[in-house]
């Protein structure tokens, strides 16, 4: 079988984004029944600065950049999906401040809080390796709590459900199989170059790196946690590239169960108009010679 395009998605309000070789579209079922299709090209700046494309480097560009898609397609899905003619689209800057704001929430709850909380057990006299390695099975702890709770909101049950959608439909196109309904339908939901396993190895990442940097104060843990974010990225992002690369090797398997168990939490079995949705946001993003009928 010829190797196929590397494509990768989203779920969204009631759609999906779909992002292929330099195209990127967001397709999403609009209350009338219909599905919109936004299609615009997806460019890097790695296209510019070739040196960004660097094994470490390209993880920190993929995942920002990435960041900022996810927000553009959002904010078109809750456009189209709910009110249309009076909805708006998020401007610049105020796409801008809202990752700002959601970076800073993510930092208090999974940096702030759990190096902050192990002043109980410093008090105990433990040892900074202990300290370190405890703090970050707190974080990983708070990540799992996090998600599970989301996990139980039946409109995050919507958009997962459209997170399945997108797997089974990229599953379908890697397997060389015509991009219909009864095609997708018997594949897994659960896949290796999933943005949720991606979380996952940061997470496990974060606690082998972070474990062994010592107890300074407060502040310097929290900067110190911050700064290597962007290595504990780069790293992550190498390991799941690989991992999708080398998934006939058994024990490459096994190394990303954990991640695939969670994905059991960030996805659900679609229906199949969201199936549909999922299939016309990766067609618009396929060279027309990679779709097979």
């Amino acid at each position: 079988m010829a190797k196929k395009l590397s494509v990768g998605g989203q779920a969204v309000i009631e759609g999906v984004m779909m992002r292929g070789p330099g195209k990127i579209a967001v397709a999403v079922r609009k209350p009338d029944g219909e599905i919109a299709v936004d299609l615009k090209p997806a460019g890097s700046i790695s296209d510019r600065y070739p040196i960004l494309k660097k094994p470490f480097l390209r993880g920190v560009v993929s995942l920002v950049e990435s960041l900022g898609y996810g927000m553009k397609a959002l904010s078109f899905s809750a456009q189209v999906s709910g009110d249309e003619e009076s909805g708006e689209t998020l401007s610049s800057l105020e796409m801008v401040g809202t990752i700002a704001v959601s970076v800073g929430l993510a930092v208090l709850l999974f940096v702030v809080l759990p190096t902050g909380a192990m002043k109980l057990l410093q008090n105990q006299g433990a040892s900074p390796l202990l300290l370190n390695l405890c703090e970050g099975l707190l974080r990983l702890g708070i990540f799992l709590l996090y998600i599970w709770g989301i996990s139980r909101q039946k409109d995050i049950q919507r958009v997962f459900q459209y997170h399945g959608a997108e797997h089974k439909t990229i599953y379908t196109y890697e397997h060389g199989l015509p991009l219909r309904v009864e095609n997708v339908r018997p594949f897994s939901t659960l896949h290796p170059r999933c943005g949720t396993n991606f979380l996952m190895i940061v997470m496990l990442i974060s606690i082998f790196i972070f474990t062994f940097l010592g107890w300074p104060s407060l502040w310097e843990r929290i900067l110190s946690r911050i700064l290597l974010m962007p290595v504990v990225a780069g790293i992550s992002y190498e390991i799941i590239r690989f991992a999708g690369k080398h998934m006939d090797k058994a024990w490459v398997r096994t190394a990303i169960l954990p991640g695939l168990a969670l994905q059991k939490l960030t996805t659900r079995q679609p229906d199949d108009d969201q199936i549909e949705v999922a299939i016309a946001s990766l067609k618009a993003v396929l060279p027309p010679e990679e779709i097979i009928e």
